[in-house]
């Protein structure tokens, strides 16, 4: 099967209100073109200088999803190009993407990334450090980010039965500050879990934006472009 016929098929598997994101890390430009002839608009990308050499290259109606660990010295070039911020997890990194997107007067949509896995090396919040930035006076001056949703990545398993629980857990988390802190926002909407392994469990469970790659790209070659 070629790119377009799984572009095909994972639409046609995904309910017609959940957002399907592209990852194309790792991928050349080639691969992405092969999507966007297939009607693909949302890419996701973990590197800052990867996602900014192929913004010059693809279409300008394209939307940017950065999903990776994002380190602060990064934000100011990657603000200039980017739509969606998905891994906001510190306040601190918050705090900067605020300030870089203010210079060039942007407003970056962000998600809040939280740590839902049993594994160590993923990033990410816990409930009430979240809370504590979002009552904080100096969030609620930020003009140039928006909060839309909540992000998170699962344990890398095939325990069905976990993956659901940490799920499950994220969605939680969304409904407790949607209720709490963004009642009447409606861009507060996004639940972003469930990967090219998971991704139909994630939906069970809530997800409105599923990152999926390998299914669609095929596997990665990490030794020829990381």
């Amino acid at each position: 099967m070629m790119i377009a016929d799984h572009i095909r098929k994972v639409n046609q598997e995904i309910p017609s209100g959940v957002k399907l994101i592209a990852v194309s890390k790792t991928m050349p430009v080639s691969a992405l073109n092969l999507a966007y002839q297939a009607g693909q608009r949302r890419f996701g990308e973990n590197k800052v200088q990867e996602l900014i050499a192929k913004q010059v290259e693809m279409p300008a109606d394209v939307a940017w999803h950065f999903i990776g660990h994002l380190q602060t010295n990064k934000v100011k070039a990657l603000v200039q190009v980017v739509n969606v911020i998905e891994s906001v997890d510190s306040f601190r990194l918050l705090t900067e993407i605020n300030k870089q997107a203010a210079k060039i007067n942007k407003r970056i949509d962000c998600l809040l990334q939280f740590h839902i896995a049993e594994e160590e090396t993923k990033f990410g919040l816990d409930l009430s450090e979240a809370v504590d930035m979002l009552l904080s006076e100096s969030f609620k001056a930020m003009k140039n980010i928006r909060i839309c949703g909540v992000m998170g990545m699962a344990t890398y398993t095939e325990d069905v039965n976990q993956l659901r629980k940490e799920f499950s857990q994220l969605r939680t988390y969304f409904r407790e500050l949607k209720s709490r802190f963004f009642e009447n926002d409606a861009a507060f909407c996004e639940i972003s879990m469930g990967m090219s392994g998971d991704y139909p469990i994630a939906i069970e469970e809530g997800s409105t934006m599923v990152r999926i790659g390998s299914l669609i790209f095929g596997e990665r070659n990490y030794g020829t472009n990381s």
